[in-house]
């Protein structure tokens, strides 16, 4: 589990088939404090939870499968790409987001940015399937942060599009500040609309 308070933006080093499997082989250089973080530890990497394989004092290695690159935006890392990095959840730390289980359920795309004071409102739109778990003052977390709806328009073709407000410090410390329209992003739906939405049978 995790709360979607980034930690630390942490750059992709190399990206490499797996030594002994079909999956992907990710290394991440961080500024992180990996010294209590085992192999086999769970981290977030830009909202799609990872288990550490392999670590050295700045950097640590993923390995991704080709479900996790065609339902994620892993599929488009390269060398020098920006990631949002956080370690799981330890109890008794405080909670200071939502509960974000690291489970991407798809991808947002940008649709625009624009400053509004010292803060950025960026609209993002999904498709007709996560139109039903977005709701204004509800919880999503985007590429690993958690962020609340502002507000939320469905769209004639069934698509949803919702309204994010970006505050100076996240726009700085998280990925977030780099993306233009277009770029799409992890999404993660709140975990209580899923059941909800479920228990209603919606």
């Amino acid at each position: 589990m995790f709360t979607g308070i980034v930690l630390d933006k942490g750059r992709i080093v190399s990206v490499a088939p797996a030594a002994k499997t079909s999956d992907t082989r990710l290394v991440v250089r961080t500024a992180l404090d990996l010294s209590a973080t085992e192999i086999g530890a769970s981290i977030a990497c830009s909202g799609c939870c990872l288990t550490a394989v392999e670590k050295g004092a700045d950097w640590f290695a993923v390995e991704a499968s080709a479900e996790t690159l065609s339902k994620t935006t892993l599929g488009g890392w390269t060398e020098g790409t920006e990631i949002n990095l956080e370690p799981s959840l330890k109890l008794g730390q405080e909670l200071g987001g939502h509960i974000v289980s690291g489970h991407v359920d798809g991808t947002a795309q940008l649709v625009s940015a624009a400053a509004v004071g010292g803060s950025h409102r960026l609209v993002f739109e999904v498709p007709r399937d996560f139109a039903r778990f977005i709701a204004p003052k509800g919880s999503v977390a985007l590429d690993g942060v958690s962020l609340t709806v502002n507000d939320v328009e469905d769209r004639p073709d069934g698509a949803c599009r919702f309204a994010i407000n970006v505050i100076p410090h996240t726009w700085t410390a998280t990925t977030l500040g780099g993306l233009v329209p277009g770029d799409r992003v992890n999404l993660e739906i709140d975990a209580l609309a899923r059941y909800v939405a479920r228990i209603l049978g919606k």
